[in-house]
């Protein structure tokens, strides 16, 4: 007798083993099949993002995009009867849905493009109702960022770019369908049936009464929605707000953050079957769907926001002058040919109380074009580590060298007392304001800046004729644009004067001599307080020379601008 039982026990611990490892087995190929779902979606989506890079064609700055924005659809309300025990026809106990999220946009300093703004943006849906009185959950906001500086415009019906909005998507829809058909799908896409009670709810009167307030209900809105158009949106987004709350307010009172400003509004949840109870209609066996939210479409324009902008032909040298007054922190583009600049490019100027600016103690004073800056800086890096360590061993034995009292970085955060913006912007060429070029990329940049300021080559034969091509194309585009210039700044002086020679030197003066006389007759500025003639400075901005006495003026220039905007 006992044979067999150990027999029994020892194919019970084979079966165990046997089971447990068949479950081991059945886990690392859950592990494995769930390894392999993370590293497809992870394919996946790195093919989004580089097919997104292709689209955009290399290009990450974005200054005017259309988008199609639609409001959180609402969610259904719910038929739905009470049961329990002792309770076995309770009362209608269906909830109402959610509402649609809104969506909002919210001007952000931390971004410079459109480039990560989707071309569609959509709501969150309500929640649907659902039974014991359960109500759908109201969908969060959407937020949309943009940078400061975006104008933001609704297209209006009649605009060709413009997509339809939700009742000309419902009456589209609706095309090629005979009344019946035209009907039923108008009730479909508006009531929730009792299974199997549809066709006795169109029959009742309760239901046909419901159905008349409902289009009553729906005419309001229609009108509301056409009134909405006589004021489109029309926003400019030029600064941030923030919710301040009163010192009287009571305490314990939360603060709420501010999402921006509303464009497409969600739509109501549905109605569930208890809103329909009444004296004569014991058990409504319907409910409502949630309305559709808002659809509109946007026009968003960018905008720059700097204080000064720089304006130029192309390869006048406005990009090495933004890399030399920043110390090389702006990274444009530097090389000799036209239109190396493509997007506007933006940089801080900090300066201290005594004038001196952060970009002049970095230590880089000569500034090439890109190619040989890099050429340099991947020969720095493969130096050979020997001397390197022979020279970190020199300055280690040599006695302290004295700092200097003013550092960048860090340090010159003390000393600083005041800061404004340049803005390195494409060239501009003869016919810019009729979208020549660049064109319009270029001028639209520069409606924002407090203050302007030409670059000219000076090596070049006649600069003068740049000056008037200049304020002719800022005049065509926007009468009165070109009274913001303050300064005419003769870059490449430099190459003038050749070695010395006293003929040459004579030439580049009688040249610096000529332009400013063009500039005090043809270049004035009409003021209310008078005239205005614009400075002149010669520059050498490859060279970081004359460049403190440029700062110096832009910072008086910011000053003005700002004391007067206030």
């Amino acid at each position: 007798m006992l044979r067999p039982l150990c027999r029994s026990l020892s194919r019970q611990r084979r079966l165990f083993h046997s089971s447990g490892a068949t479950r081991q087995e059945a886990s690392h190929a859950a592990i494995e099949t769930q390894e392999d779902e993370d590293n497809l979606q992870d394919l996946l989506r790195r093919k989004r993002k580089t097919e997104w890079k292709r689209r955009q064609g290399g290009q990450t700055f974005l200054d005017n995009l259309i988008i199609n924005v639609r409001g959180g659809n609402g969610g259904d309300g719910c038929v739905a009867f009470h049961r329990e025990k002792w309770k076995p026809m309770g009362p209608p106990s269906g909830g109402s849905g959610g509402r649609g999220g809104d969506v909002y946009i919210l001007p952000t300093p931390n971004l410079t493009s459109l480039s990560s703004i989707p071309k569609r943006m959509r709501g969150g849906a309500g929640g649907n109702g659902q039974g014991t009185w359960q109500n759908g959950k109201n969908a969060p906001p959407t937020i949309i960022k943009v940078p400061l500086g975006t104008v933001i415009r609704e297209l209006l019906p009649g605009d060709s770019r413009r997509a339809k909005d939700e009742w000309e998507a419902e009456e589209e829809s609706l095309e090629g369908l005979n009344p019946e058909e035209r009907r039923a799908k108008l009730r479909d896409d508006r009531w929730v049936h009792y299974p199997r009670y549809a066709d006795d709810n169109v029959n009742r009167d309760v239901f046909k009464q419901a159905e008349a307030a409902l289009y009553r209900e729906e005419r309001a809105r229609r009108w509301a929605r056409k009134q909405r158009l006589l004021a489109p949106i029309n926003l400019d987004l030029d600064k941030t707000e923030e919710v301040v709350i009163s010192d009287d307010a009571p305490l314990g009172m939360g603060q709420h953050e501010w999402l921006g400003h509303i464009v497409a509004r969600g739509g109501n949840g549905g109605l569930g079957n208890p809103h329909f109870l009444s004296p004569v209609s014991r058990s409504p066996k319907f409910a409502t769907r949630g309305h559709e939210g808002e659809r509109l479409t946007l026009y968003l324009e960018l905008k720059i926001l700097a204080d000064i902008g720089l304006v130029g032909m192309p390869n006048a040298g406005k990009s090495t002058l933004l890399r030399a007054l920043t110390g090389g922190r702006a990274k444009t583009e530097v090389a000799g040919y036209a239109f190396t600049t493509l997007n506007p490019i933006v940089g801080v100027i900090r300066v201290a109380e005594d004038g001196t600016f952060e970009g002049a103690l970095q230590g880089e004073h000569v500034f090439e074009e890109t190619a040989i800056e890099e050429e340099r800086l991947r020969e720095r890096e493969l130096s050979d580590i020997e001397n390197l360590e022979e020279q970190l061993r020199l300055e280690d034995s040599s006695p302290d060298s004295p700092r200097p009292d003013i550092e960048p970085g860090h340090d010159f955060d003390v000393h600083e007392t005041f800061r404004f913006t340049v803005a390195d912007n494409p060239g501009l060429i003869s016919g810019s304001s009729e979208n020549v070029g660049l064109g319009h990329s270029f001028l639209r940049s520069m409606e924002r800046s407090l203050a302007l300021v030409y670059v000219v080559d000076l090596s070049r034969p006649e600069p003068w004729d740049e000056l008037r091509d200049l304020k002719d194309e800022l005049e065509k585009y926007q009468p009165g644009m070109s009274d913001k210039a303050h300064m005419v700044i003769a870059n490449k002086a430099d190459l003038l004067g050749g070695e010395g020679d006293q003929d040459a030197v004579e030439e580049a003066r009688e040249k610096l001599r000529r332009l400013e006389e063009y500039v005090k007759t043809e270049m004035i500025v009409k003021t209310p307080d008078g005239e205005r003639i614009l400075d002149v400075i010669p520059t050498s901005a490859k060279m970081s020379q004359n460049l403190k006495k440029v700062v110096v003026l832009m910072q008086k220039y910011v000053q003005q601008a700002r004391t007067d905007k206030v």
